[in-house]
Order: C-alpha cells, then sequence, then structure tokens
C-alpha cells in the first residue's frame, strides 16, 4: 500500500517536501514506516489520524500519518501533548514523563468543580503547538527530565479532570515550580475557552484575557 507521509519542522527541510509518499505491505505499524525511512525510533513521534501512536500501531491504507519531530526547545523533554475528547488518564501521563534522572515526578488536574459539567471548546491546530512550545520552554527554565500536558474538550463532568500537566526533574523543587509555571501559562495563553453548564441546562461562558 502506499502511505503519504506529513512531515514538519526538520524532517520537512531534510526531506525538501512537506508530504513522502512511502510504500508500506499490508499490516505494516509504525516501526516498520520508521525503519523503510531509515530514522531511529526516537527520532521523531508518529501521529495517526492526528494522534500519537506507538511503535506498535498499525497503519492503514486511508489513514492519515505524520511524523512530528522534537518541538523546539524541547530536548526530547515534551513527552506528550494532547487536547481532544477522550478522558485523561492521570496514570498514563505520570509514566509519560518517568526518567531516570528524576527524583521527584508532580502531577496537577484541574477538575471541574461546583457546577455538574464544563463544555471546553479548543483551536485545537492551534492549541497542540502552543502547548508543546510552553512546555519545552519551562522544562528548560526549570531543567525539569520531561514534561506531559493533555486538555480535554468536550463536555467535562464534575470531579473530572479536564487538564493535566505532569513534569519530573531530578528534585521536587524544579518539579513543583516547573509543573505551576506550564499550567499558570496553559491556563492563560492557549486558546481554549470554557462554559458552565447549571443543573437546569443553563449555560455561562466563562470570561476570560486576551493573550498577550
Amino acid at each position: 500500500m502506499l502511505i503519504s507521509v506529513r512531515l514538519f519542522a526538520g524532517l520537512r527541510e531534510r526531506a525538501g517536501s512537506s508530504h513522502l509518499d512511502v510504500e508500506l505491505p499490508d499490516g505494516a505499524t509504525v516501526a516498520d514506516l520508521l525503519a523503510v525511512m531509515e530514522l531511529a525510533p526516537r527520532s521523531c513521534v508518529a501521529a495517526i489520524n492526528r494522534e500519537y501512536a506507538d511503535a506498535g500501531t498499525r497503519i492503514g491504507p486511508d489513514d492519515e500519518v505524520a511524523l512530528v519531530p522534537p518541538v523546539s526547545g524541547g530536548d526530547g523533554t515534551v513527552r506528550r501533548v494532547r487536547v481532544g475528547a477522550e478522558p485523561l488518564d492521570v496514570g498514563s501521563l505520570s509514566a509519560a514523563v518517568r526518567d531516570p534522572r528524576a527524583g521527584a515526578v508532580v502531577l496537577f488536574e484541574g477538575v471541574t468543580r461546583e457546577v455538574p459539567e464544563l463544555d471546553y471548546e479548543a483551536y485545537v491546530e492551534m492549541a497542540e503547538p502552543k502547548l508543546a512550545a510552553i512546555a519545552a520552554q519551562e522544562a528548560e527554565r526549570h531543567g525539569l527530565c520531561a514534561v506531559a500536558v493533555e486538555h480535554r474538550v468536550g463536555t467535562v463532568r464534575l470531579g473530572e479532570p479536564s487538564v493535566i500537566v505532569a513534569a519530573s526533574a531530578p528534585h521536587r523543587g524544579e518539579a513543583f515550580a516547573g509543573a505551576r509555571a506550564v499550567i499558570d501559562r496553559v491556563k492563560a495563553e492557549a486558546p481554549i475557552w470554557k462554559v458552565e453548564v447549571a443543573a437546569d441546562g443553563g449555560r455561562t461562558r466563562v470570561e476570560g484575557t486576551l493573550p498577550g
């Protein structure tokens, strides 16, 4: 099967094109794709249908496939960034930032409170790169080993997390400071909006501020 692979940043520059057509056998996996393209497994992340995929994920003939190199300034520290409707898994994010150099892992969960649900909307195509940039910059600033950020869109019910930030560092001080810096900037800069939904169905848009 012939797969069109989207390329970004350094991968695009090296290839001289934003797309490459790659021939793969039926049932091929992400690992097979990287091998055919002679790319090391940790040199980029594959996205299948706009979701990050691991090496064992199978690729179908109609899938949208992209290869994403490390974000600028991240030096491999940004392990996961996602904005989507799926429920968040704190254990998965904790595992994503585990690192042999890290003596501390800090997790922040922002959860719905006081109202039955919140309804989130995001400019996803801009929000995900923004979260990645924030994570990379704060990782460098605070000496973090790894960072992961996920934010939900759609309905988030009372007590459920709408955003999780995970950060690891050699010591707890850096991990706490880095995680707080990331969530503070996500709240201030990411193009994500929310509406409070009352028990009677009334909707109140939460006012925000223009990003600086």
